[in-house]
């Protein structure tokens, strides 16, 4: 929530006020397989995360306090021998929580990230382990397996809609009436709400400026048929309402 937080401050301090509407309601699944792997580091090149959400299934395969222990002991360092690749500042601030040291964080994609990887790597390392969502764009593991660098995809947790992203659209409508602006953050995001924001926007939908907190939801956008009004040139929040209050203006 902290770094969600920072996206309503810095659109505050340009003036304008946003509402946080949550779009995506996440499930962990297969942790004790991600707990094996994680405790044998001797089989793998290095981790890959491409996402906070998979940091998290790292941080809950780690919650006893016996694991907590051999892994401050020795797995760690075991880890940061080898590579551990991320993408972006939030997915980086997560690693270094759990003692990893990251490298990549200033890739914002994955297709940036995937051109780090096969700089740095070649065929003959052992899989990269890379713990990932149900919703993944292919690029990643798609590069690496056309130039051959092995790697480990597992599956750690599952996205679907909110529960309540409908009622709660409705409601900040209802309200507040036809938002001048509206960002999204992932092209699931675009997918979900879409529909429902056509319905209540009606004919101002084409006075709403639209804006994507990166190349790939701009792109989900695009393909919709909505107009992109800003992409953020970095996926932070002071990129993103750059962008946003100079839309607006």
């Amino acid at each position: 929530w902290n770094s969600q937080l920072l996206y309503l401050q810095e659109l505050a301090s340009r003036g304008h006020k946003a509402t946080l509407i949550p779009v995506l309601s996440f499930t962990f699944v297969s942790l004790n397989t991600l707990s094996d792997k994680l405790f044998q580091p001797e089989r793998h090149g290095g981790l890959i995360f491409t996402s906070p959400r998979a940091v998290e299934a790292v941080k809950m395969c780690l919650e006893d306090d016996e694991r907590t222990e051999q892994w401050n002991m020795d797995i760690k360092d075991k880890w940061n021998a080898k590579s551990i690749y991320v993408v972006g500042k939030a997915t980086a601030a997560l690693v270094e929580n759990l003692g990893l040291v990251p490298l990549g964080e200033d890739t914002g994609t994955a297709d940036v990230l995937s051109r780090l990887i096969l700089e740095r790597e070649d065929a003959n390392i052992l899989p990269l382990l890379f713990p990932c969502g149900s919703i993944k764009r292919e690029v990643l593991p798609s590069t690496l397996r056309e130039n051959g660098v092995p790697l480990d995809t597992l599956m750690v947790y599952q996205t679907a809609q909110h529960p309540d992203l409908e009622k709660n659209l409705k409601n900040h409508f209802t309200q507040q009436g036809v938002p001048d602006s509206i960002a999204f953050f992932s092209p699931s995001g675009v997918r979900f709400c879409l529909e429902t924001v056509r319905r209540l926007s009606g004919e101002q939908l084409v006075e709403i400026k639209f804006a994507a907190i990166g190349p790939t939801t701009a792109e989900a956008m695009t393909a919709e048929g909505l107009s992109v009004s800003c992409s953020a040139d970095k996926p932070t929040a002071e990129h993103l309402a750059t962008g946003i209050a100079k839309a607006l203006q």
